[in-house]
């Protein structure tokens, strides 16, 4: 069973492939809504176009990070980590203002996982905006293949990785345009439009993969030193640069 709905302003995607369940398609349609019922409390939490999320009215000032929820403190200890882990360069605070996007995402989708295999799923993927959390193996019995985009045509994939009970995350610029700084001086990045990130799970991926893309072309580097992860950069002039174990992952092409 697979549904792909549009919500925070992306498309979710849900598929689960699991024969054992295949005469209970109530079971994986009650699965496949408590995943979306839990991405709509999501958004209502974090959105920052969403005036009366929780996010929006610590930046107000009308509610203290010490009253928020207890999802909202952990997101914030978790940017604070990974702010320490990357040197600086993940950074949830802008312009006086705290945008968690970065960490959230690849957090979500990893407790969305997690609600699956509540329910007795082993083999399933969710893909929010592109980036995915596979687990188990697809209906072929094999590892889930996921793409990644040309970013000078969204249309095309240039590379395809096989995963299972992994996350792949992508930062990069040709979906939603330059939105992703360097936030130790401001300025855009313009040297490198992709970077992927292939992680132990998405959560771990995502949040390495946006400030990896913030160190430019240093970024490729980084994922290179951190152990468990592999990672794909393609620069402003098309020419791409992987980690070292990354082809383990494109042998099935």
């Amino acid at each position: 069973m697979k549904q792909t709905r549009l919500m925070m302003g992306m498309p979710i995607t849900v598929e689960i492939v699991d024969t054992v369940f295949a005469a209970s398609p109530d079971k994986e349609s009650a699965a496949i809504q408590a995943v979306f019922d839990y991405f709509a409390y999501v958004d209502a939490t974090f959105s920052t176009y969403k005036d009366t999320s929780e996010i929006m009215r610590i930046n107000r000032g009308e509610l203290a990070l010490d009253d928020a929820s207890e999802d909202m403190r952990l997101i914030f200890a978790l940017a604070e980590q990974t702010k320490r882990e990357t040197d600086g360069y993940f950074d949830i605070l802008h312009n006086g203002s705290y945008d968690p996007s970065g960490v959230v995402k690849g957090w979500a989708i990893d407790h969305a996982a997690a609600l699956l295999r509540q329910h007795g799923f082993q083999n399933f993927y969710v893909d929010a905006g592109g980036d995915v959390q596979a687990a188990g193996k697809n209906e072929d019995g094999e590892n889930w293949r996921v793409g990644i985009r040309n970013p000078f045509n969204i249309d095309q994939i240039v590379k395809v990785v096989g995963v299972s009970d992994m996350g792949v995350a992508t930062s990069g610029t040709s979906i939603r345009g330059q939105h992703i700084y360097n936030p130790k001086n401001s300025a855009p990045i313009e040297e490198i439009v992709s970077l992927t990130v292939i992680g132990a799970n998405i959560y771990e991926a995502d949040r390495f993969a946006t400030p990896a893309f913030a160190m430019g072309r240093e970024g490729i580097l980084f994922i290179e030193a951190l152990a468990g992860f592999e990672g794909y950069m393609i620069d402003c002039n098309g020419i791409a640069t992987l980690t070292s174990g990354f082809a383990s992952y494109t042998r099935h092409d």
